[in-house]
């Protein structure tokens, strides 16, 4: 049964995310193998939520997504509890997070970011955005931190960076994709100031405004990716060398996307195997010379993630931790 979960995680990781895979393999084994079943968890609720496969396909119409979410919220519940676990995706969170202790209030949070798409929330303004970003991604860099031993909340806040801008990212990059499934995360107010109705967003005729829109969200993924530099140190060496790769990587989509301008959407923006061993060699560096940097206080100004400011709204997923 174990080998059986590595290999699904495995499997899981190399369809869904062949951004993050390529930094995978740099994990120590026992690491690694954490990372790919947390992955596959949270893989495998967005799939349920969507109705799709390893984030591929149309989206199915669910015949009640809130149910769906529901039973994802308790088989979540039922593994912390450490009920035996049929489903693979969920006998893999189970493992990891007992193993490394993955606070359930993270766990919870993830699933009400895939609420907030059930519900089809709207977001007005970028720290709506980011708030969306927290939850699918951000708290996903606090597990995976967590994964790696990171236990300080200093550290913790450049891991929950690091998942901000990563989502930044991924929202620049799938806009029309998105669009075409009714999905947009973009702040309204931003779409507003460009003169985008968001029920055109998709159309050709708005290519030039929405992507100084994308340019825009790109750039402010910025702060965020430089933020999360400095808590790699902090890191195991291995972990912090697939961290700075897959740092690297994301960012230099972003990059490809700001570049292309009105093309952006014309193919999905990727990175080649090429680039991705380039990129590889400069996440060593990046591990190497962040021994010699001391981690200096996060910047003012970047969005707070939940219970870590006062004036914060905490979101209802987290009440429902067990």
């Amino acid at each position: 049964m174990s080998e059986a979960l590595l290999d699904h995680a495995t499997e899981t990781i190399k369809v869904g995310s062949k951004s993050f895979a390529a930094a995978a393999k740099l994990f120590d084994p026992a690491t690694r193998r954490s990372v790919l079943m947390l992955y596959a968890w949270c893989r495998h609720c967005d799939d349920v939520v969507d109705g799709q496969e390893l984030g591929f396909g149309a989206v199915a119409p669910v015949h009640d997504p809130h149910a769906e979410l529901a039973r994802l919220h308790d088989q979540t519940r039922r593994a912390y509890a450490g009920e035996t676990m049929r489903d693979p995706a969920f006998a893999a969170f189970q493992e990891v997070a007992q193993r490394c202790a993955i606070a359930p209030r993270y766990a919870f949070d993830h699933l009400a970011g895939f609420g907030m798409d059930v519900d089809q929330v709207r977001y007005e303004t970028i720290e709506d955005t980011l708030r969306y970003c927290y939850h699918v991604a951000g708290v996903v860099g606090l597990m995976m931190a967590q994964i790696m031993g990171a236990q300080d909340e200093a550290v913790l806040d450049r891991a929950c960076d690091l998942g901000l801008a990563f989502q930044l990212t991924n929202i620049a990059r799938d806009i029309v994709d998105d669009a075409a499934i009714g999905r947009c995360y973009l702040p309204a107010q931003w779409l507003r100031e460009a003169g985008i109705p968001p029920e055109e967003l998709a159309l050709p005729r708005h290519r030039v405004a929405l992507a100084k829109v994308a340019a825009r969200l790109v750039e402010h993924a910025e702060p965020y990716y430089d933020s999360a530099l400095g808590g790699i140190a902090s890191l195991p060496l291995r972990s912090a060398w697939a961290i700075a790769t897959a740092r690297l990587v994301y960012r230099q989509i972003g990059i490809k996307v700001k570049a292309r301008g009105p093309a952006a959407w014309d193919e999905r923006v990727g990175t080649s195997k090429a680039t991705k061993l380039l990129l590889l060699a400069r996440g060593g560096v990046d591990a190497l010379l962040s021994r010699l940097r001391p981690l200096r206080p996060r910047p003012g100004g970047l969005w707070r993630r939940p219970g870590m400011d006062a004036a914060a709204p905490r979101h209802a997923g987290l009440a429902a931790g067990v």
